[in-house]
């Protein structure tokens, strides 16, 4: 049976800045069927059905990231046992293609609680760089290309000294690693520059045959794979940490990188725990619903996050063979936090509850609990078993509050 898209659920809706050919009238959203997730047994959905879905997703959305690019190396090239006033241990970890010179590689952070002998660990991408994550000032700078933003100090493309620590509030390290958890992170430009020619200058061009004259075809990766290549590198390095605990890793990324965080959840279960913060349309917001960013929207924005093949979905959801519940799907049977704030309805917040919803029948195949709420939530009221999810007061940025859910959630998950 398909699943419809309409259900009457509550939902807080505030004022948005009109933007012309937006829509964020409910009753506009659309009536089109869902995809089915054609479930029947356990043994069916993990070895038929499962791939099935991640290949579309291959196809249609991301592009299928390649097998043959090469054995990372890791080069850990400084340790600070008494970091944040004795906290923590704090490494810089080099990663590196060797087979792949042209490719930069990228310079991973990592905090561990001296309190803790092998911490599970929270694994992102940042959008600012490393020491734009951290307050410690004697965190290098990156010199990689940015995007020029006068709030956050990045002048002609490149950070500053003023860069330093304005990412600090969405990443709450010393919150974080009181409560026993590792943090491990890079910035996302090192692995690709996010702009329609970043590639060029990235890893997909360094590892392509045809280098920056590539011409990318329908069903090959986008930026989204790129970046999430990299996170699973991360991995890769982590599991051979003995401050880390690698059985309990979790994916978290806000925005374009919670996009990023679901396909890689998707495509590496060795993350046990996967987060989207805020992750919106080719996120966790259903794109049959015509609410806020649009896949026609996203498409002609930042065309080189997805494969060729998502943009003719412009205008067309419903011809496209999945949506994202079925993203949300295949992070089953592992624990998923899907989160959205009020004042964000350009990431559709009804859409993302909607998805981790529509997901809750995979779960029950595994006899586990997914959102278990009929309802959207009211703000700043967590929900959900495996599957959990949260509107929080505010906008479009990670808060302390998420924090405090994810955490909460992965000790509960991972204490089991």
């Amino acid at each position: 049976m398909r699943t419809l898209l309409v259900l009457a659920l509550a939902t807080t809706a505030l004022a948005q800045t009109p933007r012309p050919g937006v829509n964020y009238d409910e009753s506009k959203v659309g009536n089109h069927p869902l995809p089915d997730l054609k479930l029947t047994t356990v043994e069916e959905w993990t070895n038929k059905r499962r791939p099935e879905i991640l290949k579309l997703f291959e196809v249609h959305v991301f592009g299928k990231t390649p097998t043959s690019i090469g054995t990372p190396k890791f080069e850990v090239t400084a340790t600070k046992t008494d970091a944040l006033g004795g906290l923590a241990t704090r490494k810089f970890i080099h990663i590196s293609l060797p087979d792949r010179p042209a490719w930069p590689g990228m310079d991973v952070m990592l905090y561990t609680p001296n309190a803790t002998k092998a911490a599970p660990c929270f694994v992102g991408l940042s959008f600012g760089g490393n020491h734009a994550v951290s307050k410690e000032t004697d965190v290098p700078l990156n010199t990689r290309w940015m995007r020029d933003n006068k709030e956050k100090n990045i002048v002609n493309h490149r950070a500053t000294e003023a860069s330093r620590g304005t990412e600090s509030s969405r990443w709450p390290l010393e919150m974080i690693l009181k409560r026993g958890f590792a943090v491990a992170t890079a910035y996302y430009g090192d692995i690709e520059p996010d702009h329609a020619d970043g590639w060029k200058e990235g890893l997909r061009a360094a590892v392509s045959k045809d280098g920056a004259n590539t011409v990318w075809k329908d069903g090959e990766w986008g930026a989204i794979g790129a970046w999430s290549w990299g996170l699973s590198r991360i991995v890769d390095y982590l599991e051979t940490d003995q401050l880390i605990d690698s059985k309990h890793l979790a994916v978290i990324g806000h925005s374009r990188l919670g996009k990023t965080s679901l396909w890689a959840g998707a495509q590496d279960k060795r993350f046990g725990f996967v987060i989207s913060n805020n992750s919106g349309e080719g996120g966790a917001a259903l794109m049959r619903r015509d609410f806020g960013e649009t896949t026609a929207i996203i498409t002609k924005a930042f065309p080189h996050w997805f494969t060729p093949k998502y943009a003719s979905y412009a205008n067309n959801a419903a011809a496209c063979p999945i949506d994202m519940h079925m993203l949300i799907a295949l992070a089953a049977p592992r624990p998923i936090y899907i989160a959205s704030a009020v004042e964000d309805q350009w990431a559709d917040p009804k859409g993302e509850f909607l998805s981790g919803k529509f997901a809750d029948p995979v779960y029950a195949l595994f006899g586990k609990k997914g959102v278990v709420a009929d309802e959207h939530p009211a703000i700043d009221t967590p929900v959900g078993d495996f599957i959990g999810y949260h509107v929080r007061t505010g906008k479009h940025d990670v808060t302390d509050f998420d924090w405090t859910q994810y955490m909460n959630f992965a000790s509960r998950h991972w204490v089991k």
